[in-house]
């Protein structure tokens, strides 16, 4: 590689500020995964609820939405909620595709957290769930106070999974047309300087890699610690 040509490719980073579309990308994963998290365990809930009705909603919501494509959720979102519906989550224009894309990847990975969840039920002794109604605790409360607790200890591997599928699963947020993320960048930027097209489509996947490797560690090592001894 001459040095004419490297710096070339050295001055695609003035030109495009790829910093900022990852950041775009983190700020669209940390929401989402919130919004999933929280969504993800309210349905966890239901699935594990003595209400049969309840629990047939959190199945059929899981059923649904882990067999539907990101990306038609998040056409539907833009082409129905915000379109047809005139549902605005922000003043901004540009800002109101942000949100859109956020509540498509938080009640899509929802359903990943719920059954992630629910895998770390599995794990909670069935002697910690009948102490707690033997003691008078409702359902509610022995789920808040005794099962989810230890739930989460046995799901930590399984959300960072989630976690790590929902960074990657960001770059679908262009179908909501969130266009200064990293895909619709790095797809500009292949568009007008074709010329360095593996040095780019490179840089972006190292970058990705360097986001997503300390996740893999964390919740590994947080696994590891927090598992229940046998």
């Amino acid at each position: 590689m001459d040095d004419d040509y490297l710096s070339g490719f050295l001055a695609l980073f003035e030109q495009y500020d790829v910093l900022g579309a990852f950041w775009t990308n983190i700020q669209l994963t940390f929401f989402g995964a919130i919004l999933a998290l929280v969504l993800g365990t309210v349905l966890a809930v239901m699935r594990i609820s003595p209400l049969p009705s309840l629990a047939w909603a959190g199945g059929a919501y899981v059923n649904v939405f882990r067999n539907t494509p990101l990306t038609v959720i998040m056409t539907f979102l833009v082409l129905a909620v915000w379109t047809q519906l005139g549902v605005n989550l922000s003043p901004s224009f540009q800002w109101n595709f942000f949100w859109l894309a956020v509540v498509g990847l938080g009640v899509y990975h929802a359903a990943f957290v719920c059954e992630a969840i629910r895998s770390g039920v599995n794990t909670v002794p069935v002697g910690q769930a009948e102490a707690a109604r033997a003691i008078g605790l409702p359902f509610l409360s022995a789920a808040w106070l005794v099962i989810l607790p230890q739930a989460f200890r046995g799901a930590v591997a399984p959300l960072g999974n989630t976690l790590i599928a929902l960074l990657k699963n960001s770059t679908v947020a262009a179908a909501a047309s969130v266009t200064w993320e990293t895909s619709s960048l790095m797809k500009t930027m292949i568009e007008f300087q074709p010329n360095y097209i593996w040095e780019i489509f490179a840089t972006f996947a190292i970058g990705y890699v360097i986001l997503v490797i300390p996740i893999g560690v964390l919740t590994t090592s947080l696994s590891n610690r927090l598992a229940v001894k046998r």
